[in-house]
């Protein structure tokens, strides 16, 4: 059974930046809440990162969990490695 993904609407503000550290092939795909203040979102994919795939894969799940379409999510920072920091268009 698949975990749910936390309501993280509190996030939506328009211009906001979250900092995510990413797992690639992960064995499910989930969205886990920083554990503390400052700590970065974590983010676990499935997908292997080649051409792209995991950035796309982190984008959708991360869209779903704040309740917004993936084309208002842009990477800013990170684009290849773990660590990534997503604008809220």
């Amino acid at each position: 059974m698949a975990r749910p993904l936390p309501d993280l609407s509190a996030l939506v503000v328009p211009g906001a930046r979250i900092a995510l550290r990413v797992t690639p092939k992960a064995s499910r795909n989930a969205v886990v809440p920083a554990e503390a203040a400052g700590d970065p979102l974590r983010v676990y994919v499935t997908t292997a990162p080649e051409g792209g795939k995991a950035n796309a894969a982190v984008l959708k799940l991360l869209a779903k969990a704040l309740g917004l379409p993936k084309s208002r999510l842009t990477i800013v920072q990170g684009e290849t490695g773990r660590d990534k920091l997503i604008e809220i268009d």
